[in-house]
């Protein structure tokens, strides 16, 4: 998590922190992930943040469980909201931008035919699923309940 709050600190992609520290995209984002990474790695990354080595050999050795309710967890869940979000925004911008692509597609060349209804309607359906999970509009099924349920099976107090 260290690693990812200097990394958004700076402004940077991963890409970006990828290409200015000689790593790999994936390792980068396994490290954001919380797995271990290697001494050279890690000296990578603290030369190209300008801090410490000791900082973030620290983080990525901390051995304490994250628990509910903590401040580590969350961020990490704000986290994992925030990564949803942009799933969704890109989703929708790709819907914008093809659909009417396809209409017009569809108006030149078979107007007589409407077939990009079909496309519309099939990837509107996903676009809303993706929207009731996203922004959890159904309320069911979602996190809350989650805890509820694995509260209620530890047999802790709600």
């Amino acid at each position: 998590m260290y690693v990812q709050k200097l990394r958004l600190k700076k402004g940077w992609s991963q890409q970006q922190l990828a290409a200015f520290s000689g790593l790999s995209v994936r390792t980068v984002q396994r490290i954001e992930a919380g797995q271990p990474a290697s001494t050279e790695t890690l000296k990578s990354l603290a030369a190209v943040f300008e801090v410490e080595f000791t900082t973030i050999n620290q983080e990525s050795h901390m051995t304490t469980a994250i628990t509910p309710n903590t401040p580590d967890r969350d961020e990490a869940e704000a986290f994992r909201h925030v990564r949803k979000l942009r799933g969704f925004y890109l989703h929708l911008m790709q819907y914008v931008i093809v659909i009417p692509c396809l209409w017009l597609i569809n108006w030149f060349t078979s107007a007589h035919y409407l077939w990009a209804v079909w496309p519309t309607l099939g990837w509107g359906i996903g676009i809303v699923a993706h929207a009731l999970t996203t922004f959890q509009l159904g309320g069911f099924l979602g996190p809350q309940w989650e805890r509820r349920e694995v509260e209620r099976r530890l047999g802790r107090p709600l």
